[in-house]
């Protein structure tokens, strides 16, 4: 076997880093912070049940969940962290009943000696673990039961009446046993992260959400692996620099007289997957303009502009909808290049390939349309009674919102999808050639995707919310940040060596130690998500140690960039091909910046016990998934639309507004908004908590607001560069983005078209 031992390597990172990965997965199903049977005062009154903390997650998941607010630091950042929140005012209710008892002046106003006291009191108070394993009972003193009380009717106002500070408009849940059952979830969730594990001085959360109050410290692991996350980071870019100094540059050829694939006829199914492209720009020009809303709710949380829009289209609606839009516009663009890539690789049409890409996207049309629909209606309450939220509404979590049928339909499609893609490769992985190990690594990354996303599927409606977490990550960062990357990075190699820029036998080992390395801290790394989502030490050690080195592959990055802009400079008939390769450039400049810069700024677990649902993570997320991501889906897009019509010449000068708007537009709002936003809020994090940098009076400032409102240069020109985008490419469909050539024909010719295949090879139907 060509590169026997980068298989082996490869085989060998997957093998062990996978049986970390789920041996780590049994050790926190078995540490998980218990759910209690009962929750019941000293003088014996039950307060509430495990099952009243059941329902109510599953309230709070139906009307937004994650969307709305945040629960351990995930979620949305316009609302508190319900976590914090309530931690906190637990807190000062308790320092409070206290101080009045003795002096009958509140906390605040007591001696600082006798705040002092109060303080250690309250700690052994509310770190004290009074479960008992053997009855499932929480038992709390009346103080605490009292504290709880008035909680429970603060956030029952809340959702009741709305609150615009928190963009939750009246009315967003009235029902009475449900706002109790909320309460009680959102008080577990807060005794989480203030209860001693048994036998220990932390918390379950890891000592997280920061809260000096109840003695909540960063503990002695936080920083301890934060200091070997930072070392193990500078050895491995030493480690790879080492690497590279002894390996040959890519060999990088001559570009060919003649684009390859103008001798090629585009078959049916390539003609097919032109629509997935149409939609991939509709969606994402939706998920444009609802990014627009979401963030202007931060500023006037009950409409847009003075239109009362939240009680038609909430921010939990707008959030979910921009979120998932993101992921389904990107995961098309990536699928549809699969598509018409599969017939390129082995000059095969296969039978009845049209029909199963027609039938694949009708399938899509219906996932998009009926999970956003479902989203708004349960969103709105209007799923009526039972579990149809559940299967059909809103499942309350991030980036995997969809209702569970939608979940299962998209699951499905996707194996759809490998079937139709493989069975297009099959009849070139058969044959022995230079490439074929490029072929084998695009099989097995697309049977990752299709398979991966079933992770989502590994917990249901009554889950623990820790395990809920552990799988959702697994389709987050596995699927989306993973497979998907490594997909990509074939299929790029793919399309240079096809062109001739670029030989297989450079191409095939480069890729094949790209993805080990990638892999090799990607995988376990998934665990840097999972710092203070109730896990052992053991997850914060493996996620910060690993996922450091998730940012060695980017040292790589300058020799990418540098490679690409090589060939979008190259002459003749390579011309035409250099907005597609631009966008790649943009792919590595924003994988440095947004992936790398930003990733490791909130990696760290000290970074990120401060940072946690602060708006840095968004700074990340804006930038790394589309910056990474949504560029690379662009990308392969206008490689695809290029190869379609390599014959024709593109009017650019859209294309390029295009992409130095959305890539201007993204800097802007870094710069001016998201950055500064969250370094404030770390700010106040470190200097009196989490609760209070989430909180509405210190978000609602002038200066924050006025940071919001910096967000608008940036997304005005970012959606210029979207319908720029757009225009063109609908003008290549049209023909108003084609320059019209005039040539005399002394024959008919037939049509040809950029199907990456051999020049000589003629494509075939079976």
């Amino acid at each position: 076997m060509q590169h026997k031992k980068l298989w082996l390597g490869l085989g060998a990172v997957v093998l062990v880093s996978f049986l970390v990965l789920g041996g780590e997965g049994v050790r926190i199903s078995r540490t998980l912070p218990p759910i209690p049977e009962k929750v019941v005062t000293t003088e014996g009154t039950v307060l509430f049940t495990g099952e009243s903390i059941l329902r109510g997650q599953n309230v709070w998941q139906s009307i937004g969940g994650q969307q709305v607010g945040s629960v351990w630091g995930h979620g949305a950042y316009v609302a508190p962290d319900w976590s914090a929140d309530w931690l906190h005012r637990e807190a000062t209710f308790v320092l409070d009943t206290w101080a009045r008892a003795e002096s009958r002046a509140s906390y605040a106003l007591a001696p600082a000696e006798r705040q002092a006291a109060l303080r250690v009191r309250l700690a052994q108070e509310m770190r004290t673990n009074t479960h008992d394993a053997s009855t499932g009972t929480v038992t709390l003193s009346p103080v605490r039961a009292e504290a709880i009380r008035v909680n429970a009717a603060h956030y029952a106002d809340v959702f009741a009446q709305g609150r615009s500070a928190y963009a939750i408009p009246e009315g967003a849940l009235t029902d009475a046993q449900k706002l109790k059952d909320l309460g009680a979830f959102f008080w577990w969730t807060s005794w989480v992260a203030s209860t001693n594990r048994p036998g220990d001085t932390i918390s379950y959360t890891q000592n997280w959400p920061h809260e000096p109050l109840v003695g909540n410290q960063p503990a002695p692991g936080v920083l301890m692996w934060s200091i070997a996350s930072v070392v193990l980071l500078l050895a491995g870019v030493g480690a790879i620099i080492w690497y590279l100094s002894g390996r040959k540059e890519d060999e990088e050829l001559a570009p060919p007289e003649k684009d390859p694939f103008s001798s090629m006829q585009l078959t049916p199914s390539q003609r097919a997957t032109g629509k997935y492209f149409l939609v991939v720009i509709a969606l994402f020009l939706a998920q444009v303009g609802l990014g627009g809303v979401t963030a202007h709710f931060g500023v006037e949380g009950a409409g847009f502009y003075g239109v009362p829009l939240a009680k038609y289209l909430p921010y939990a609606v707008t959030r979910s909808w921009h979120t998932q839009l993101g992921i389904f516009w990107i995961a098309t663009a990536w699928l549809a290049t699969g598509l018409f890539v599969g017939p390129a690789v082995s000059g095969v049409e296969p039978k009845y390939q049209r029909a199963g890409v027609n039938f694949l996207f009708v399938c899509l049309l219906i996932i998009v349309v009926g999970a956003l629909f479902g989203q708004w209606a349960s969103v709105q309450q209007r799923m009526g009674s039972g579990d149809y939220w559940y299967w059909f509404g809103h499942q309350g979590w991030e980036y995997v919102d969809l209702g569970r049928f939608w979940q299962l339909f998209l699951f499905v499609g996707l194996f759809v999808w490998l079937f139709l893609t493989v069975r297009a490769v099959w009849p070139a992985l058969k044959k022995p050639s230079e490439g074929r190990p490029l072929l084998m690594l695009f099989v097995i990354s697309s049977l990752a995707i299709a398979s991966f996303y079933g992770a989502g599927l590994m917990y249901g409606q009554r889950s623990h919310m820790g395990m809920v977490e552990y799988w959702r990550w697994w389709v987050v960062h596995l699927w989306v940040e993973g497979f998907f990357e490594v997909f990509a990075t074939v299929v790029m190699a793919f399309l240079f060596t096809r062109l001739g820029v670029l030989s297989a036998r450079a191409a095939v080992p480069a890729v094949l130690f790209t993805t080990i390395i990638f892999l090799g801290g990607g995988i376990i790394g998934t665990f840097h998500h999972l710092y203070f989502s109730a896990t052992p030490a053991s997850a914060m050690a493996l996620g910060a140690t690993f996922s450091a080195l998730e940012v060695v592959p980017l040292v790589l990055v300058g020799r990418e960039v540098w490679s690409h802009i090589r060939m979008s400079r190259l002459p003749g008939w390579m011309e035409q091909y250099r907005w597609p390769i631009l966008f790649f450039i943009g792919v590595a400049f924003w994988n440095l910046v947004g992936a790398g810069l930003f990733g490791f700024l909130i990696n760290p677990p000290i970074a990120l016990y401060y940072m946690q649902g602060l708006n840095l993570t968004p700074l990340h997320g804006h930038t790394a998934l589309f910056g990474v991501y949504g560029m690379l889906g662009i990308a392969l897009m206008l490689f695809s639309f290029r190869m379609m019509q390599p014959d024709a010449k593109w009017k650019t000068k859209p294309l390029a507004w295009a992409f130095w708007s959305i890539n201007a537009g993204l800097v802007l709002m870094v710069v001016l908004s998201l950055l500064p936003i969250g370094v404030l809020q770390t700010k106040a994090a470190i200097e009196r908590g989490t609760w209070w940098a989430r909180s509405a009076e210190f978000m609602q400032t002038p200066l924050m607001d006025t940071l919001r409102w910096l967000r608008v240069p940036g997304d005005v020109l970012f959606a210029v560069g979207a319908l720029l985008l757009a225009w063109f490419v609908v003008g290549l469909k049209t023909g108003w983005s084609l320059e019209r050539i005039e040539e005399p024909r002394t024959s008919p010719e037939p049509e040809r078209v950029g199907v990456a295949a051999p020049a000589h090879a003629v494509v075939q139907r079976r």
